[in-house]
């Protein structure tokens, strides 16, 4: 395993996490960010010097605009020995481009977004959605085995980036109702123990629920998933959707809302601020 070297291209919340787990396994290479973190291990100031000494490149970044300056960026050192491993949430159209535009370079590449906010990655117990040939996707498994406890694996990368887009369809549309809910609960004297204590035995308990009850409880914003982050998802899956989907378009709008109002820097359960 520590014969396969990882550079890191992106440290946001989740990529600075996945760093130091690569780090921690002996197995990173290097890390960049876009904007400069000379603080984190083996930092390079170049994309492409990063590239180079990996054999692994691991891409977290924001989205497919960011993705695409990325790969242009450390072309020149892409070649048959090397697998872009590609986290960014992105759209299934750009996760197709992207695959043609590495696979031109001979190296390989796997469309790899994922589930599992802040607190998963630091337990190593991320989900990845892998979309990519067999060969590749199995190259890969024991890289992605240190920072994850499952993954799905897909016959595309256009199939990944949907089911990403999904899955965060689905967990902004429970947020949302959620928020609601307790705001409803206040308003009426009830205490966050109660509508918790009901939550649980009800059929709406969710994991949701589970991870930000005491974010809720004690209006703690910060970030473990950034609502600049969900909105920008949901932005993509709305432009991407096959077809018009109601509750999506309602969400990405709040989302939208709380963005303007300042709070894209923190966690997305700040949708609470947007109620009474």
């Amino acid at each position: 395993m520590k014969d396969t070297k990882v550079s890191v291209l992106g440290l946001g919340i989740i990529g600075s996490v996945w760093t130091k787990h690569y780090d921690d396994a002996g197995v990173l290479a290097a890390s960049w960010n876009r904007s400069p973190k000379p603080e984190s291990p083996l930092w390079e100031k170049d994309p492409a010097d990063a590239a180079a000494k990996g054999d692994v490149i691991h891409l977290c970044v924001f989205d497919p605009p960011s993705v695409r300056e990325t790969l242009e960026r450390i072309n020149p050192t892409l070649g048959p020995e090397k697998t872009v491993v590609q986290s960014t949430t992105i759209d299934p159209e750009s996760a197709e481009k992207f695959a043609s535009m590495v696979s031109e370079t001979g190296a390989s590449y796997v469309e790899a977004p994922f589930t599992g906010s802040k607190p998963a990655a630091e337990a190593k117990k991320t989900v990845f959605f892998l979309g990519g040939g067999p060969t590749v996707v199995s190259r890969v498994d024991p890289t992605l085995a240190l920072l994850s406890r499952k993954c799905f694996v897909f016959e595309s990368p256009r199939q990944a980036a949907t089911i990403k887009l999904a899955m965060n369809h689905q967990i902004s549309a429970i947020t949302e109702a959620l928020c609601e809910g307790i705001s409803w609960a206040r308003s009426a004297g009830l205490s966050d123990d109660q509508f918790f204590d009901v939550l649980r035995e009800n059929v709406a308990w969710s994991g949701v629920a589970g991870l930000k009850e005491d974010k809720i409880k004690n209006m703690d914003f910060s970030p473990q998933f950034s609502l600049r982050n969900m909105q920008k998802d949901l932005r993509l899956a709305e432009e991407c959707s096959p077809f018009h989907l109601p509750s999506l378009s309602l969400v990405k709008e709040r989302l939208t809302e709380a963005l303007e109002a300042g709070m894209g820097d923190d966690d997305f359960v700040s949708l609470l601020r947007l109620l009474p």
